[in-house]
């Protein structure tokens, strides 16, 4: 049997993490992108090769080259630096072609599934029960928010480089589960109502639509792509990564009420409202209904795991064990979002 080799740049990162214990399990031999060495043990427990290395270090993209093997069959990008998207971008695409170039002189142009986000298409606005625009597909045209503009400008350019590699892009939408990234707001602000014995305050009306998906499905989405027998069918292609169905806020607040207990039913502010400061931006006020029928055509890909409102209580088990466990995925999401809640309570 033939070994695929694979791989991932910020494999210890939330996305990445995922996407490479996907190819592990899938049989591939997975090489992990790191930037410090205090990663590369939980890596290797998990069977994934550490390559220590930093895309915005051109002085290290040779010795990262060095340390792969001189073909791969794919190579999949999950970093990202909205702070300034564009220089990580030319550095991202600078390593993917020297990677790609190489591979491409041992004999196989390897597949680069590059990763932006859902984000990329805007607010939908998509209302449930209401008449309204349909769900977005990868011909929807971009409208971003600022804050991912440079990101859906920079991230489709990917496609000016299938001399070297054979290039695919993936908007996923958020993602839950484990360490649940910024859904974890959810579980913060729903016991600190607990806490206060206060109503559960809602920064959206309760129709508004969440689109999510658990990040071990996304994950597999990758691979589904990466190991596609006819590679023509899929380069060249962006897939949207979305679960089956969408949620709305209403449903998401009160599985929040049920698992913590809280009194009262939801109360729904406007998103401007003082009672609104402990949401995250663009967590339930970004209402947008995302169609992955393209990834689920060509790739035979499904979503396996309950919404998040479906199996709350499991999501939140997880991420307790991680908060618990000081996951630094877990401790650096908790400082963003302590530094917006003390940035938003000044305004």
């Amino acid at each position: 049997m033939t070994t695929h080799v694979v791989l991932v740049t910020g494999a210890n990162g939330y996305i990445g993490n995922a996407v490479a214990r996907a190819f592990v399990r899938a049989g591939w031999l997975t090489y992990g992108l790191i930037r410090s060495p205090l990663s590369a043990q939980k890596l290797a427990a998990e069977e994934i090769i550490p390559i220590v290395g930093t895309i915005d270090s051109r002085e290290t993209h040779e010795s990262i080259r060095k340390a792969l093997p001189a073909r791969l069959d794919a190579i999949v990008s999950t970093t990202e630096s909205l702070k300034d998207y564009g220089f990580h971008f030319e550095n991202t695409i600078h390593l993917l072609r020297l990677l790609g170039a190489s591979s491409t002189a041992a004999g196989g142009q390897p597949i680069v599934i590059f990763t932006s986000g859902c984000k990329d298409y805007g607010i939908g606005p998509h209302i449930h029960g209401e008449p309204g625009p349909p769900p977005h597909t990868e011909e929807t045209p971009l409208r971003p928010p600022p804050v991912v503009a440079a990101r859906t400008k920079h991230s489709v350019n990917i496609f000016n480089h299938t001399d070297v590699f054979l290039p695919v892009l993936v908007r996923p939408t958020n993602v839950f589960g484990r360490g649940s990234t910024y859904y974890q707001n959810f579980f913060a602000v729903a016991k600190q109502m607990a806490d206060q014995g206060g109503r559960l305050v809602m920064e959206a009306p309760p129709n508004h639509i969440i689109h999510a998906l658990h990040v071990d499905d996304c994950a597999d989405a990758y691979v589904a792509i990466a190991s596609h027998p006819r590679v023509d069918e899929v380069r060249g292609h962006v897939f949207n990564i979305s679960s089956h169905r969408y949620e709305t806020v209403d449903e998401i607040a009160r599985a929040l009420i049920a698992e913590y207990n809280i009194q009262g039913h939801p109360k729904y502010v406007d998103a401007e409202g003082r009672e609104a400061v402990l949401w995250m931006p663009m967590l339930v006020n970004f209402p947008q209904w995302v169609d992955s029928t393209k990834l689920r055509r060509a790739t035979g890909w499904k979503d396996h795991r309950p919404l998040f409102s479906e199996a709350l209580h499991v999501y939140r088990m997880a991420y307790e064990a991680a908060q618990e466990a000081g996951d630094e995925g877990v401790l650096r999401v908790q400082h963003v979002m302590g530094r917006i809640t003390r940035l938003r309570n000044l305004l």
